[in-house]
């Protein structure tokens, strides 16, 4: 396979919602706790998240002062990827998908405030579509942050992962994004695994499905338990 397998590994409520006030609530307390605990256990070589996730959990919003930073040109001679020197990056990533550079990262590693080893000290690297300001790209190359193209005006899922096995020896990612993100690679088929830890709780309205817009796809049950109340589900993709 030319491209990472990918492990979507998320929590989920019982009506399948992923994102909404319920993560937040009492009844999804011990299913997080075991979510995080699955994620130290599988031991791939990074994640991925969309843009809102990375935001949400990582940046907080932050955005640099983009005047600060030189226009690096990326027009038709110069679409090159950014790859810092190997021995300036660590071997377990974070993969942003953020297609016109719209997240703002104070160091090139994610620092987590809890110090989680699932996700603490993991080199960021952003994809990118080409529609994106130069003066961004400055901005990752001061910061030390790799940078790969993946598309024109929008990111094509799979030029992404040839990318990162190829780049950066990615062999296994965790998809731990929101539904879009999700919906993208299930449509691109490129969900090989579902971990999925089904909390004891419904979600309430403006929750968002495991995947959006998704296209018609057989998975088969390879491991189904409980602790305390939450369901730990298994799933790899049917052969086709």
């Amino acid at each position: 396979m030319n491209r990472p397998y990918i492990i979507c590994h998320m929590v989920t409520s019982i009506d399948g919602k992923v994102t909404g006030d319920f993560l937040f609530g009492k009844g999804c307390a011990l299913a997080t706790d075991v979510y995080y605990r699955i994620n130290r256990r599988l031991k791939a070589d990074g994640f991925i998240c969309g843009r809102v996730t990375m935001e949400g959990s990582f940046t907080g919003g932050y955005y640099p002062d983009l005047s600060k930073y030189p226009t690096v040109s990326h027009g038709a001679e110069a679409k090159a990827d950014f790859i810092p020197k190997k021995e300036d990056m660590s071997n377990f990533y974070a993969v942003a998908f953020d297609t016109n550079g719209r997240l703002g990262w104070q160091s090139a590693r994610i620092i987590d405030p809890d110090g989680d080893i699932g996700y603490d000290g993991a080199q960021i690297i952003e994809v990118l579509s080409e529609d994106v300001d130069g003066r961004y790209l400055g901005y990752l190359q001061a910061m030390g942050i790799p940078y790969i193209f993946a598309g024109e005006k929008a990111i094509d899922v799979n030029t992404a992962l040839s990318k990162l096995k190829s780049i950066f020896g990615c062999d296994t990612l965790l998809l731990e994004g929101g539904s879009i993100i999700n919906g993208a690679f299930q449509r691109a088929g490129a969900v090989d695994e579902l971990s999925l830890v089904t909390a004891p709780t419904v979600a309430g309205e403006n929750s968002s499905p495991l995947f959006y817009h998704s296209d018609i796809m057989d998975f088969e049950l390879k491991s189904a338990e409980t602790e305390d109340g939450v369901l730990i589900l298994r799933y790899t993709r049917k052969s086709l």
